[in-house]
């Protein structure tokens, strides 16, 4: 189990902002919101608290949509077992950047300052994104070491075929006491700016890097369709 809380570097992207607002992509947003996330994200340092854990596990078999996992682990999904079918370990993360953010947008809504909330909200969605793509680097960076690739896009329970329930099984296995992330009795984390998920690692040459479940699927009105 690895736990980190204090040297995790983000950036924060103004058009993912933007696209978190609800703009479109190519569609310039008026100066007054531009200039509201420039502000927020000056100070950025100071409304989140980013912290992770993850761990990496063997897989020890996976029949049909069944994942057996070293340490008595079952996770059910007919995605992700194709999605580790070539993999033979497993990395589970949990993220978070706290919830200073959250509790400073859920104020400015309250006294009426709903732009503000948004934009704020946004710049809280593409941090804890940025918090995980970190996770996923120092992953590849450990995977490399032994030879071995990861997915290039990671997998979280309630997106797919795999169940939201299941977020209990994933704490369970990394241990959520390692950082101050809860589950509410609708399997919905707390502080709400938090992700959980894994990627699977494997030998190269197996087509484990560029795997993308999305490009089987036909539900194209998905949003979280990558």
């Amino acid at each position: 189990m690895i736990v980190s809380n204090d040297s995790i570097e983000i950036q924060i992207s103004r058009n993912e902002v933007c696209h978190y607002v609800g703009y479109e992509a190519g569609f310039t947003p008026p100066a007054r919101i531009l200039t509201l996330i420039d502000d927020y994200v000056k100070n950025v340092d100071c409304l989140i608290e980013p912290a992770s854990s993850y761990t990496i596990l063997n897989i020890d078999s996976i029949e049909n949509d069944r994942i057996y996992i070293e340490g008595d682990i079952t996770f059910k999904s007919q995605v992700i077992a194709d999605a580790l079918k070539h993999c033979d370990k497993i990395a589970i993360f949990l993220v978070t950047i706290g919830d200073h953010l959250e509790e400073i947008s859920r104020k400015l809504a309250e006294d009426g300052l709903v732009l503000q909330a948004a934009v704020l909200d946004a710049i809280g969605s593409d941090a804890v994104e940025k918090v995980a793509d970190f996770v996923q680097q120092k992953i590849r960076t450990i995977s490399s070491y032994w030879k071995l690739v990861i997915n290039q896009r990671r997998f979280s329970p309630g997106y797919c075929d795999w169940g939201i329930e299941q977020q209990e099984i994933l704490f369970r296995a990394i241990d959520n006491n390692s950082i101050e992330v809860s589950l509410t009795d609708e399997y919905l984390m707390i502080p709400r700016k938090s992700l959980s998920g894994i990627f699977g690692i494997g030998l190269p040459g197996n087509g484990i890097e560029t795997y993308n479940s999305c490009s089987l699927c036909n539900k194209n009105n998905c949003h979280g369709r990558r």
